[in-house]
Order: C-alpha cells, then structure tokens, then sequence
C-alpha cells in the first residue's frame, strides 16, 4: 500500500520543484524591460543635454555678438564647460587654420575635461555638435 502511494508523491512532489522553478523564466523579462528602459531614458538625457547645449551656446555666441567682446575670426572658445560636459567653440564655417590652433580651441575639450562640443560660426549658427 505504501508503494502504491509513494509513486505519486514522488510525481507530486516532482511536478513541484518543476513548476516552481517555471517562476524564474519571467525574470529576465522584466531584467530585460528594466534595460530597455534605462537605455531609452539615457538616450532621451543625451538629446535633452544636446539640446541644451546648443542653445546656450547660440545664446552665449549672441550675447558675444552684441557686446562686440569677442572676435569671431580667431575662433575662440566661448565656454569651456556651458553644461556639464559640453563645451562652446567658434569655428568658420569653412574650416580654415586658424580654427586648428590649439589656443583658439577649448582647452576642456583638447584636455579631456568635457567629452562634447557645440560648434557654431559667426552667426550663432551651428556647425557640429559632437
């Protein structure tokens, strides 16, 4: 009578550890939206950042423009660092020597110190944003 019952114990039981260990399939689903989700909201930080960026560069290369504090045709740099990790250079807008010197480049930027730059031209127009 015992080995009667002890078969399907043992299928009982069996069926457990299985079933039990079913719950952990959908884990890595929700891992998987948790990184997707991360990555998408890192993305949308970045653009959002660029963004910024460029604008308070175009904003600072005006506010330039109309004190006449800076001459445009050395290429200088107009922010080492305009937001955290971005930096604000002039450049023309048809690359020419004096846009390669390294003391009309920004110092962060060749330094290492800020990964990103706006790149406008005369006009507070944008160039490249990197």
């Amino acid at each position: 009578m015992i080995f009667k019952l002890a078969k399907p114990i043992i299928i009982l039981v069996f069926c457990l550890f299985i079933l039990s260990g079913c719950q952990n399939i959908f884990n890595p689903v929700s891992r998987v939206n948790d990184y997707i989700t991360g990555k998408a909201q890192m993305e949308q930080k970045k653009q959002a950042d660029k963004t910024l960026a460029i604008m308070k560069c175009q904003e600072l290369c005006q506010n330039q423009i109309s004190n006449d504090l800076k001459d445009f045709n050395l290429g200088p740099c107009l922010s080492e660092e305009i937001i955290p990790d971005w930096a604000c250079d002039v450049a023309h807008s048809l690359r020419q020597d004096v846009d390669n010197e390294k003391g009309n480049q920004c110092a962060f930027f060749t330094q290492g110190k800020v990964s990103h730059f706006v790149e406008v031209d005369g006009n507070c127009n944008v160039l490249k944003s990197y």
